[in-house]
Parts: structure tokens; sequence; C-alpha cells
């Protein structure tokens, strides 16, 4: 098993930056603030990744400082000659639910092509920013297969994440629709509360790559809550990419990502791991 991070877990490392352009209707994606220190530029990340220990990469999509090609040759060279793969490409905005869906639809494809010059194994697109309903779970489905079939290049995949997908039901119902083409990225933190470990359960065959977030509080790692997701993985079978996830109040970034790896390492046999 590849020793996995999200560029959103390495947020401050990277000075907190957030693409110009970004945003499905112009703009940054995020509404985020400023760098206060410098941060380390996208092109030298793989470097630290390798340094640190990492193989492999999820990459949000508003971290690229630019979609020019010679800027994203850059970008896959940079992974290659360290070693590092790129599992996943996060789109992190756009919503395919929304009143002018064709705008977002395309807008999607655009960073899909994207996806494909960085040769990204997948690039993650969400299910919708709209309250779930049989007609728009389907016609969700329905896009990301579109999507899907028009970008052969890159494996798309859809995430237990945002308002259309706050159960395992709705996730379901999109995957249906979507069919074989489109996959699912399982995210161990967007949900909260005691049926999130049952909804895990059910996705948890379904999955082919995951979001391994551990919440973080003042006090420290909710270890209980990340022992007992993965658990639900490790009891599907599931053996892909585990990138790990933080986003908690220590601004020590690499030392609080070696915190959740080493729960994780003490659930899926450390034999099984690579260092």
């Amino acid at each position: 098993m590849p020793r996995a991070v999200s560029t959103w877990s390495l947020h401050r490392t990277l000075g907190n930056v957030v693409a110009s352009d970004s945003s499905v209707s112009g703009g940054r994606s995020k509404d985020l603030p400023p760098t206060a220190t410098a941060g380390i530029a996208l092109l030298d990340l793989p470097a630290e990744l390798a340094a640190h220990g990492y193989d492999t990469l999820h990459l949000c999509h508003f971290h690229l400082a630019s979609r020019d090609a010679a800027y994203l040759a850059a970008v896959r060279a940079a992974l290659a000659e360290h070693g590092i793969t790129l599992d996943t490409f996060l789109i992190d905005d756009g919503d395919l639910t929304a009143p002018d869906a064709d705008r977002h639809e395309a807008w999607y494809g655009e960073w899909l092509e994207v996806a494909e010059a960085l040769g990204a194994q997948r690039a993650r697109i969400g299910a919708g920013r709209s309250a779930p309903t049989p007609e728009l779970l389907a016609a969700s489905g329905e896009r990301l297969a579109r999507l899907a079939a028009s970008h052969p290049g890159v494996r798309v995949v859809t995430e237990n994440w945002l308002e259309m997908t706050p159960d395992a039901a709705s996730v379901l119902a999109v995957l249906n629709a979507a069919g074989d083409g489109v996959g699912l990225l399982i995210d161990l933190g967007n949900w909260t509360g005691p049926a999130k470990y049952d909804d895990l359960a059910v996705l948890a065959p379904h999955a082919e790559t995951c979001h391994a977030k551990c919440h973080f509080w003042a006090d420290g790692p909710d270890a209980d809550d990340f022992r007992r997701s993965l658990e639900v993985l490790k009891a599907a079978g599931f053996d892909g990419p585990l990138a790990l996830i933080y986003d908690g109040p220590d601004a020590d970034e690499w030392a609080n990502l070696d915190r959740e790896w080493e729960i994780l390492t003490g659930v899926f046999a450390a034999e099984s791991v690579s260092a």
C-alpha cells in the first residue's frame, strides 16, 4: 500500500495558495485567508514529499499556479523525477446540479483535460450541491458518465461529499446512474455521527481510493474515530491508496501527518504498508 497524502493536508506548507482562476465562475475557488508566511512552490513539493517518505499524491486543482501547457508538463516532470504517483486530481469547485449545469459540466471537462495532461490516474468530481432527489441523483450520475466517456485518459471518480451525497443511499444512486465508467473515492471524515460507520461499510466495497481523514482537536487526534473508520475499510478488503487528510489547528502539517500515519499503520498491518 502506498504512502499517500493530499495537497489539502499541506495547504499551509504551500503558502495557503488558491489559484486566481480556479472558480467555475471566475476568480478563486475557495475564500481562504491569504498566506501569513511564504510557502513552497508546488513544483518543489515532490522533492519534499519524497523526503518525508510519500510516493503517492492527491492534488487539489486550486493549487496549480497555471494551466499553461509548459507549467503542467513541469509539474508532471517533477512528480516523475521524485517517484510520486499522481493518484487523483481533485476538482474542488463546480456543481453538476446547478440550474446552469451544462456550463458546469463544460468547466469540468476543461479540468479533466488538465488531469490528463498531468498524468493523473483519476479525477474526482463531486456529485453536486443540491439536496438529493431521485431526479437530481440520476442527472448527476448521467453527467458524470458523460464526462468520463469524453475523457478516457483519466478515470472519473466521485465522492461521499457535499449536499448531494449525505448518506450511502445517495452515493449509490449516483454510481448506479453513472455506470461502471465512474468510480468512488471514499472519504472517512466527511460524514459524522454514529450512522457514518454503517454508511461507510456500505460504500467500502465500491471504493478504489480514499481520503483517510482524522479529525484533530485542540488536544490531538480523534484516534478512536479514525481507527474505527479504517477498520471498516480493512474489513471490506480495501487495497487502494489511503491519502492522509490533515487540516487541524496545529500548523505543523508534516508532524501531524506522521501521527495519522502511525494510527493508519496500526490498523493496516505494517508489513503491508510501504514506508
